[in-house]
């Protein structure tokens, strides 16, 4: 009986401790001064998980920490979802493994980015932690001593420098908002020939393209496109529409264009579709692009 009971208090011991390690990570460290280096990469995750940016900044290294304060709040918040790969704030859950390996989980309403920590290579300065996410992509990320803490400063084979990388995803972000446009441009040229085809004539506005009641399509609501793209921006470009008239004064065609708002942020190129159905770019500072600027390589256009 004593072995019953003892086994029932372990058996009650265990799944308590269970439970202790799936509660949300509350204050799992109050600095970044741990002395293991896979409790510092979990403290910074949990830190960028809840886009918690003071926090976060602690395991940087004192230059990148520097550089990462006096970053724009979008670009600190870039930083975050990299790192957390998730676009929110979210709820983080630390547990192990069945050989006692940390696994850390970000929970958003969306979805669940999942963090398996391997065993560390340390030296006295230096460590390197295995951290697999969950779609099995396996990195190493290198942890340096400094002040009495474990900072990070590299994530796989990219040093982790702050100054320099800001301005390769500031440029990357940019090439994206330039893609999306071009995408919302494609998207735009094909609503209005099915917009013609239903109603035998052209739109007047984008804002004709936009939301309808249910069961209330008509030419002036036809509930093709977004709202957001019917009022004419989205993804920080502004998309203008335009009716092309033939010499018979009938209308023959249509022209797009697509700027951005804020040159240099939101994008740099201008982006002109005539109405042969071309597109043409060029980087205008933030003027509109004509049919005299260069044609679009196709393979660009998708």
């Amino acid at each position: 009986m004593r072995n019953v009971i003892s086994l029932l208090r372990c058996a009650r011991l265990s799944l308590l401790v269970s439970l202790i390690m799936l509660l949300p990570v509350c204050g799992y460290a109050q600095g970044s001064q741990e002395a293991d280096p896979s409790a510092a990469l979990v403290s910074a995750l949990t830190a960028a998980c809840k886009h918690d940016e003071t926090q976060f900044a602690t395991y940087l290294t004192a230059d990148n920490a520097t550089a990462f304060r006096a970053l724009p709040i979008d670009q600190r918040n870039a930083i975050l979802k990299r790192f957390s790969l998730t676009e929110d704030a979210g709820r983080p859950l630390l547990s192990t493994d069945q050989n006692g390996r940390s696994i850390l989980r970000c929970q958003v309403a969306s979805a669940t980015a999942e963090f398996r920590f391997g065993s560390p290579r340390a030296g006295e300065n230096l460590a390197f932690i295995p951290l697999q996410t969950v779609d099995g992509d396996t990195s190493d990320v290198g942890m340096v001593r400094e002040s009495g803490g474990w900072k990070i400063i590299s994530v796989g084979l990219m040093l982790f420098d702050i100054h320099q990388l800001s301005g390769r995803w500031t440029e990357q972000e940019t090439e994206n908002r330039e893609d999306d446009a071009i995408h919302s441009m494609r998207d735009l040229q094909t609503v209005i020939g099915t917009y013609q085809r239903a109603f035998d004539q052209l739109p007047e506005s984008l804002q004709q393209l936009g939301p309808a009641p249910k069961n209330q399509v008509s030419p002036e609501q036809a509930n093709l496109i977004s709202a957001q793209l019917s009022s004419g921006t989205q993804n920080g470009y502004r998309f203008r529409y335009r009716i092309v008239t033939g010499t018979d004064g009938n209308p023959s065609g249509f022209e797009l264009t697509a700027t951005p708002e804020a040159y240099g942020k939101s994008g740099k190129r201008s982006f002109f579709l005539d109405a042969a159905g071309k597109f043409h770019a060029a980087d205008k500072h933030g003027d509109t692009a004509t049919a005299d600027d260069p044609v679009l390589p196709e393979d660009t256009q998708n």
